[in-house]
């Protein structure tokens, strides 16, 4: 059986959009008694006031009395807490229905190496890519580059290893689209966290590149550069003009 708290509580996940907390609802509830008592200090609204020390524990015992409730009452709803807090939503039994009032939104299917990455990267998060490719065999590049277009994984900075590669994590859409509240809700979590994986081989070292100048091909012969004539300076030229002024000039036979 409901009460005024069951009620309040149901208002407050009704009129939030994106959902909320159980912190938030119960600070709520206390911050309304408050400005009531601070509205009229002689006479306050005693249904609010009397809800001056609700707790967190208090609020999820109301929404457990909701649900009980919409499932004893045969509704078409439940409240189901996601990531950014508590919501109102359909149950699956009327999918069928409620897919119908979004044609357009059809549900975008992840190849198996795309599924494949996705889970390692939930359960070890975050990994680096060479991490992720060292568990798969292959490269994940393809894969990786879908999950963060469609938003379902981020980067979530660097590793403190050579080169400082990016770490990988899964996003808040991730938990919304499984319907999980954190990480720690995958099947198996805690068991498979603990399992060693194939570490990433370390980088090579690269290799001082050969003076190939100095090697010869084999069977290739080679020649030296021919010699380029130097320049004469300015100076030089006109010594060489004047010198040969000066010298006699060579007899030539004369034909007899």
């Amino acid at each position: 059986m409901t009460n005024e708290l069951d009620h309040i509580v149901e208002a407050l996940i009704f009129a939030s959009p994106e959902g909320a907390s159980t912190k938030e609802i119960a600070r709520c509830i206390r911050s309304a008694a408050a400005t009531a008592r601070d509205a009229d200090d002689e006479n306050p609204p005693e249904n609010i006031t009397r809800h001056a020390h609700v707790t967190e524990e208090d609020v999820v015992a109301a929404i457990s009395r909701l649900n009980l409730s919409y499932i004893e009452t045969g509704r078409a709803f439940l409240l189901h807490e996601r990531p950014a807090g508590w919501r109102i939503m359909s149950r699956m039994d009327y999918a069928p229905w409620v897919r119908e009032l979004f044609p357009d939104k059809k549900p975008a299917r992840l190849s198996p190496g795309a599924l494949e990455t996705l889970a390692i990267i939930a359960y070890r998060q975050p990994m680096t890519r060479s991490s992720i490719e060292a568990v798969r065999g292959v490269g994940v590049d393809g894969p990786l580059q879908t999950l963060l277009d469609r938003n379902i994984v981020r980067i979530a900075g660097r590793a403190d290893l050579p080169g400082r590669p990016l770490l990988y994590e899964t996003t808040e859409l991730f938990l919304e689209h499984f319907g999980l509240k954190t990480v720690d809700e995958l099947p198996n979590s805690s068991e498979l966290r603990s399992v060693k994986l194939p570490e990433p081989e370390p980088p090579k070292a690269e290799e001082p590149a050969a003076n190939q100048s100095e090697l010869p091909l084999e069977g290739v012969e080679t020649t030296a550069p021919e010699e380029k004539p130097q320049k004469k300076s300015r100076g030089r030229k006109r010594a060489d003009e004047a010198a040969a002024e000066a010298a006699p000039a060579e007899e030539t036979p004369s034909a007899e």
